[in-house]
């Protein structure tokens, strides 16, 4: 494992978790990063920082983002996803709204107003040492993974999804609890 990079990263969570909580706003760890964050420890290199973000707070998040030193990047239109960098590290966050049930779901593009896993912002707080950070339910976690290549048709199931599961699964075993 490149252990500088991972450094970096986790260094880079905490600092969007405190401007997140400085602005109040709600953020959760996803993909990779979520899942060490539950297991407790870093499992594998990671390209870069997945968050969920709700829609109504974009606007604010950037700000305060911007005014911590992280840089725009272009991507996704902005309704939904907001992407940044800072020291070399890209940080993204997949944007949520609520629909008029109060489900969460995806918040704009094609699939605007599709749901997102029951329960996915249920899970206790995930840490990796002192740092502490909310994350999305491992079973979230584990239905994105498997799910991907249905939404996305043409996205192959990548080899560290696989993997990723497999950790979760065992992980939610370890604790007693049933995988999904």
């Amino acid at each position: 494992m490149d252990r500088e990079r991972g450094a970096r990263q986790l260094h880079l969570i905490d600092e969007t978790v405190e401007i997140a909580n400085a602005l109040g706003v709600e953020v959760w760890l996803r993909g990779g990063w979520a899942m060490d964050f539950f297991i407790g420890e870093a499992t594998r290199d990671h390209v870069d920082i997945d968050w969920f973000a709700w829609a109504k707070d974009a606007s604010v998040l950037t700000a305060g983002l911007l005014h911590s030193g992280y840089e725009p990047l272009s991507g996704p239109p902005a309704d939904q996803q907001l992407d940044f960098c800072k020291q070399g590290v890209e940080s993204s966050f997949a944007l949520l709204a609520k629909d008029r049930f109060g489900r969460v779901v995806v918040a704009g593009g094609p699939w605007a107003g599709e749901m997102w896993p029951q329960g996915m912002l249920d899970a206790a707080v995930g840490r990796i040492g002192a740092l502490r950070c909310r994350i999305i339910s491992p079973r979230a976690q584990i239905e994105i993974k498997q799910m991907m290549p249905v939404w996305v048709p043409g996205r192959p199931r990548r080899r560290k999804d696989t993997e990723d599961i497999t950790r979760l699964e065992a992980a939610l075993r370890e604790q007693g609890t049933r995988p999904a």
